[in-house]
């Protein structure tokens, strides 16, 4: 185990590759490139990671960790009427901001998943399988209060999901179109909030 001044190494290693992740795609990176902006040796690189992809995987890790605040939302929140409503909105900023805070990692997981990494892709269904599940218990607390029924609270979920992740991974695409991203976060709040309770949000702001 490395001690204090290894893992400090390995700390900036790992934030070099993820800032130069923001301008390079991941097949680009090189080992002495990394190395070199953390004040380092391809040398000592090997001696936390097998190689580029390495660290990349070990950046997702912490990703699906940090995504547990999106679980936090989800099982904090109330979910009827308008506080319904505001922890719609509370998850659709949150997948947002995750989104946004992630993008170069989670640019690399949704390209290596596609691939066929297992590895990436056990990531990926770890990061929104929390979610979903969380999201399914609140859909058959509504269901035992008789509302909602119909549905298979664990596919609808799914599909609440997805539709959150693919938003948040595109929302600059909306607002090149001139959707702006208030708007486009109202809109998601609203399938969220009709998707998990089966109302019509109470509130639209």
């Amino acid at each position: 185990m490395p001690g204090r001044r290894g893992r400090a190494t390995r700390q900036r290693l790992l934030e070099r590759t993820a800032e130069m992740l923001r301008t390079e795609t991941y097949r680009d990176l090189k080992v002495i490139d990394i190395a070199r902006e953390a004040g380092t040796s391809p040398a000592t690189f090997y001696q936390y990671f097998a190689d580029v992809e390495a660290a990349i995987l070990v950046l997702a890790e912490d990703m699906a960790v940090d995504a547990e605040k999106l679980v936090q939302i989800v099982a904090d929140g109330d979910w009827k009427g308008k506080a319904g409503w505001r922890t719609s909105l509370a998850l659709a900023d949150g997948f947002v901001e995750f989104w946004d805070q992630h993008r170069p990692v989670l640019r690399v997981v949704e390209l290596t998943t596609t691939e066929g990494d297992r590895r990436f892709r056990t990531i990926r269904v770890q990061l929104l399988n929390a979610v979903t599940v969380e999201l399914a218990k609140v859909t058959e607390g509504v269901q035992a209060e008789g509302k909602n029924l119909g549905v298979d609270a664990t596919a609808n979920a799914g599909v609440v999901v997805t539709l959150l992740a693919n938003v948040a991974a595109h929302h600059s695409g909306f607002e090149a179109w001139d959707m702006p991203i208030d708007k486009v976060r109202t809109s998601l709040a609203r399938h969220v909030y009709w998707g998990i309770t089966g109302q019509k949000p109470p509130v639209a702001d």
